[in-house]
């Protein structure tokens, strides 16, 4: 039997990851228990990439996967043809079963960051279209549907919003059935007996939790489910993290560069530095308080830094730790850095000459190959490379030789 380490409840409390709980003494318990626990968190795949926003839940599951606990992500391909109403002013955009198996695709190979899909303990994906695709309606609505109060639900939080635009349909009501009927199900297949969400999922998961009371109830067994949340990442105005005035902090290497993504972390609100440093790092929080209190300048930095290497690697992080501090000391602008119009597309080595950054072409092309050349942070060794406005999301980009020369080239 693998060890389990039966500090994780007091791991979670001190990093302030537990926001809410259906049984929070019964959650403890287990968790100190020495035994190992099988849990879930769902994801609907309404979107092909994840920005670092998304990511709070995994970064959860990876705390308990390395405390010796069984992890299954659950991908909503049935509810993402629904689409959760949580806070949502109008009803979502339908998505086609086609596009939704694309996206779990995409995702997959992204979460590969935050769990181990190998090993002895291995994380498990499994898709809910697997066992609502031939779930005939009326036997669902006798086993399930009868077990929901509709006044009940009408009350809950999570339709809030599409009730006070008047817009609620019946067809977004089922959500929550069928994310309730998820928890039982996984807890039949897996014995699955935790659900960790975001904050805003609460009403679902409390809905999975006593759905299968009324279960126990009506068929004479006594299973028990416990449902919990962290708290949201959201900025001082109430948004959800993981976006910028840049564009989203996206977890895929191919959407952003290093640079990008470490600026983008360095952005971060002030007030949400302690809960990023609490949930993508293991830096004991003491320290980070410490560090707030005295330099929050520097706590950026080293939150930048820490994100960075967790999601893209070392390499990326120090690489773009080098060209922040080249190009702004304590990382505020742009203001000293020499610029360069771009108004054609160009190949690289013409590029780095046009812009001064070498004094032949010849010599362009000799760096390049020998690695010294970056675009906003990532290495480029083709001199043929061709540059061009369609290729980059922002209005700029970051051209370095070197570790010290920087040139900011904007895109016309």
């Amino acid at each position: 039997m693998r060890t389990i380490d039966t500090n994780l409840f007091n791991t979670l409390k001190q990093r302030g990851l537990l926001y809410q709980c259906t049984d929070e003494e019964k959650l403890k318990e287990v968790l100190q228990s020495g035994k190992p626990i099988t849990l879930y968190e769902g994801t609907d795949p309404t979107a092909s990439s994840l920005h670092i926003g998304h990511c709070v839940p995994y970064c959860i599951l990876r705390r308990f996967q390395k405390a010796g606990h069984k992890v299954i992500l659950l991908m909503g391909g049935a509810t993402a043809g629904i689409g959760d109403p949580t806070g949502k002013t109008e009803m979502r955009k339908m998505l086609d079963k086609e596009q939704i198996a694309k996206n779990i695709e995409q995702i997959k190979s992204t979460l590969k960051v935050f769990l181990d899909f190998d090993g002895e303990n291995p994380a498990i994906i499994v898709n809910n279209q697997d066992w609502f695709n031939g779930y005939d309606y009326v036997d669902f609505m006798r086993e399930v549907g009868v077990h929901f109060n509709v006044n009940k639900m009408l009350s809950n939080e999570i339709y809030k919003n599409r009730i006070e635009e008047g817009g609620l349909t019946f067809f977004e009501m089922g959500y929550m059935l069928m994310q309730a009927y998820d928890f039982v199900h996984l807890n039949k297949k897996y014995g699955c007996t935790l659900q960790y969400g975001g904050g805003d999922q609460w009403g679902n998961i409390v809905a999975g939790v006593e759905l299968q009371r009324k279960l126990n109830f009506a068929n004479g067994t006594d299973v028990q489910l416990i449902g919990a949340t962290n708290p949201l990442l959201l900025t001082p105005d109430g948004k959800k993290m993981g976006k910028t005035e840049k564009g989203a902090i996206w977890i895929d290497k191919n959407l952003i560069s290093a640079y990008d993504f470490y600026q983008g972390v360095y952005q971060t609100p002030d007030e949400c530095v302690e809960m990023m440093f609490a949930l993508f790092t293991d830096i004991q929080m003491e320290d980070v308080k410490k560090l707030i209190s005295e330099d929050i300048v520097k706590a950026k930095q080293v939150l930048s830094y820490e994100i960075t290497k967790f999601i893209r690697g070392e390499e990326d992080a120090k690489q773009a730790q080098e060209a922040s501090a080249s190009l702004f000391g304590n990382g505020t602008n742009l203001d000293n850095v020499p610029t360069y119009n771009l108004c054609k597309s160009i190949n690289l080595c013409d590029l780095l000459f046009e812009a001064g950054l070498v004094k032949s072409k010849s010599e362009g092309r000799r760096i390049c190959e020998q690695g010294g050349v970056f675009i906003d942070g990532e290495k480029v060794t083709e001199f043929s490379y061709l540059v061009e406005k369609k290729n980059f999301e922002n209005d700029y980009f970051i051209l370095q030789k070197g570790k010290k020369n920087f040139v900011k080239v904007n895109l016309n």
